[in-house]
């Protein structure tokens, strides 16, 4: 039986990943570059920034500097006006909590996180969070879920990481962990054939974690 949970954060929790690329393609279409979602989605499989490709094209690094500045206040404003829940999370996080010492596992940065948190309960079932800035190497490196399992002071063989996309999965298999990826249309496109299972949504994750 898993003790630990590691859950993934945006695209697991809560539905961001759709704005976060939204806000980025907009704001890097002024340096030159249009940012496709497969070109995006590739990039974002193997933690590639998109902005390496406005400083293929020639963009200077104040320009691309005031790029990422504007994406991230056009983000952290589509936090605020847009729908980011995922139907059924809270219900599911009560009903492991009691099970399953839980952790949020992510490399969204401290401040949009804090933003998104502001109003919500998710936080309030784990025991921690890590953020971008609490690790060395983001994933698809295995940094952020091995520095979890020292937190736990937990064996990979204890835990499970539920997540959504490559990257993610990717983190988790490199860490030696067994990773359950739940259907995101958003990251459809990118290959998760290797994840140790695979549920369409949240609500069947309790009974699976039951067998594991």
């Amino acid at each position: 039986m898993k003790s630990y949970i590691l859950w993934d954060h945006d695209g697991v929790l809560v539905d961001t990943e759709p704005w976060y690329y939204e806000a980025t393609r907009r704001t890097i279409e002024a340096l030159g570059v249009s940012l496709e979602l497969d070109q995006y989605l590739a990039d974002m499989a193997i933690g590639r920034s998109a902005w390496e490709h406005a400083r293929a094209i020639g963009a200077s690094a104040a320009s691309i500097d005031a790029g990422k500045a504007e994406r991230n206040r056009l983000y952290q404003h589509f936090l605020t006006v847009e729908d980011i829940e995922i139907p059924g999370v809270d219900r599911v996080l009560e009903d492991l909590a009691d099970s399953y010492a839980m952790a949020i596992v992510t490399t969204a940065k401290k401040t949009d996180f804090e933003l998104i948190h502001r109003e919500r309960k998710i936080v309030s079932h784990m025991q921690f969070v890590l953020a971008s800035g609490d690790y060395e190497r983001s994933k698809p490196a295995p940094d952020p879920y091995l520095a979890a399992l020292r937190r736990f002071d937990a064996q990979p063989e204890q835990a499970v990481v539920v997540e959504d996309s490559a990257r993610g999965l990717n983190a988790a298999l490199a860490a030696g962990i067994d990773c359950i990826v739940v259907a995101n249309a958003f990251v459809r496109a990118q290959d998760l054939s290797a994840a140790t299972h695979h549920i369409a949504s949240l609500g069947e994750l309790p009974s699976l974690l039951e067998t594991l």
